[in-house]
C-alpha cells in the first residue's frame, strides 16, 4: 500500500514528461491520481452518475490526444480540470441533460434538526459559506439540491471553489477568466444559494 501511495504522489511534471514519451505507466498513474476527483467534480456539476462516468472518461481521452501539446504553462491539474469542466459545461449546454430535482421532491426528506441547523446558518452572518455545511450528511443534500438550482457558471465556480478547494487563481485558469470574474462570480452564486435554500425554508 504505501508503495502505491508513493508512486501516486510522484510530481506531476515528471509524470507529465514520461507520458509525452509514450510511457503508459506514467499516463496511468496520472489518470489513477486525478480520475475520481475530475469525476466527482464533474458529477457535481451535470448531477448525473452515468454522464459523469462517460465525460470523465473523455475528458481522460481527450488529455492522453493532447499531452503532447500541454506546454506546463498551468500546472497539470488546472490543465486537466479545466478540460473537464469545458467539455462539461457544453455537454450541459448542448444537450439540456440537467434534470434539477425540487428540493421538496416526494423522495427527500429532511429532519427538522437539518432544517433548522440550515436555518442558523443562513441567518448567521459569520457562518460559513452554505457549501461548507456538506461535511453534515443531512445538509449536504440539501445544499447540493440547492446547488443543481444554479446556473452552470455559478455551479460550478461553488464547486471548484468550496467543494473542490480550488484557489482563486486556479479557478481563474481553469475557467479562462480575471480573477475579478471568479470572485464576484462566486460572490453571486453563493448569495443564490442562500436564497435558494432559504426559499426552502419557508
Amino acid at each position: 500500500m504505501q508503495s502505491e501511495t508513493a508512486s501516486i504522489n510522484i510530481d506531476d511534471a515528471v509524470l507529465v514528461r514520461k507520458a509525452k514519451r509514450g510511457d503508459p505507466a506514467a499516463t496511468e498513474r496520472l489518470i489513477r491520481k486525478y480520475q475520481n476527483r475530475i469525476y466527482n467534480t464533474i458529477l457535481k456539476i451535470c448531477a448525473n452518475a452515468d454522464d459523469a462516468a462517460e465525460l470523465t472518461q473523455d475528458t481522460f481521452v481527450k488529455i492522453i490526444e493532447n499531452i503532447d501539446k500541454f506546454e506546463a504553462r498551468s500546472s497539470f491539474y488546472t490543465w486537466a480540470f479545466r478540460i473537464a469542466v469545458n467539455l462539461t459545461l457544453n455537454y450541459c449546454q448542448r444537450d439540456d441533460k440537467l434534470g434539477f430535482r425540487s428540493l421538496d421532491a416526494d423522495d427527500t426528506e429532511y429532519n427538522e434538526q437539518a432544517k433548522q441547523v440550515l436555518k442558523d446558518l443562513l441567518a448567521d452572518d459569520s457562518s460559513p459559506d452554505p457549501a461548507v455545511v456538506a461535511q453534515n450528511k443531512e445538509l449536504c443534500k440539501i445544499v447540493i439540491g440547492a446547488m443543481m438550482k444554479l446556473d452552470e457558471a455559478h455551479r460550478t465556480a461553488i464547486v471548484l471553489r468550496d467543494i473542490e478547494g480550488m484557489s482563486y487563481a486556479q479557478i481563474a485558469e481553469v475557467l479562462d477568466i480575471e480573477l475579478g470574474t471568479v470572485r464576484s462570480r462566486l460572490s453571486r452564486a453563493r448569495s443564490n444559494l442562500r436564497e435558494i435554500m432559504e426559499t426552502f425554508l419557508q
